[in-house]
């Protein structure tokens, strides 16, 4: 592990980087680690000493392409806080990302879909600008169910989350009474409807879903 920071020291020409590589392997708690072979590391400590190498020159602007990608919980959550740190001395990142969840801690979001950008803005900013409420269902059945939903006149568009539904409606109220409706006449039993704030995945999904189909006349 100190070679291969010392490796990216060098190759950036920072010849007195002693002090910064502890500096970073206290930063990213590695150093109990530092005789390890990179290859020995797992795949959290990885992705942490190729960002200390990273930092090693002190850059002001960072890219990370998918950095958490196949990374346990434990070490997504300790590399957003490593994040968070660099946020606070003023380092600008760029990165990519699958998880909407961690898109979400970001200051501005590009949704990309094939390559081709679908929507750029705050995440607040994404979430707002989304026609509607949504109300989450849980109910037996979620296939039937959703089917069934979106036929419903008031539901202006059906998203499945596992065992949960999120219907889009005008309003909450009406909304809730016609899923209600439109579901016991399917016999399907439901367990509970609530209200909740949009994500960045029902963001996400929405646009997918209004896409238009290649090939089609707009």
């Amino acid at each position: 592990m100190d070679e291969n920071i010392e490796f990216f020291a060098e190759i950036n020409r920072v010849y007195d980087y002693r002090p910064r590589r502890e500096e970073l392997l206290e930063f990213t708690r590695l150093t109990p680690f530092r005789a390890r072979l990179a290859e020995k590391l797992s795949g959290g400590m990885k992705q942490k000493l190729a960002l200390a190498c990273t930092l090693i020159h002190r850059p002001r602007l960072i890219f990370l392409d998918e950095p958490t990608t196949g990374v346990d919980p434990v070490s997504r959550r300790d590399f957003w806080t490593i994040l968070q740190s660099l946020l606070k001395q003023g380092i600008t990142i760029v990165m990519t990302t699958p998880y909407l969840d961690e898109a979400e801690r970001c200051t501005r979001v590009a949704l990309m879909n094939r390559g081709s950008l679908m929507r750029e803005d705050t995440p607040e900013g994404m979430k707002s600008a989304m026609v509607g409420e949504i109300l989450e269902i849980v109910c037996d059945r979620v296939r039937d169910a959703a089917a069934l939903l979106k036929g419903e006149p008031d539901v202006r568009e059906v998203q499945a989350f596992g065992d949960r539904i999120h219907a889009i409606v005008t309003a909450a109220a009406s909304g809730e009474e016609a899923i209600r409706r439109r579901l016991g006449r399917g016999g399907i039993h439901v367990t509970g409807i609530r209200r909740v704030e949009p994500s960045l995945e029902n963001v996400f999904i929405s646009l997918l879903t209004h896409l238009p189909v290649p090939g089609e006349t707009q």
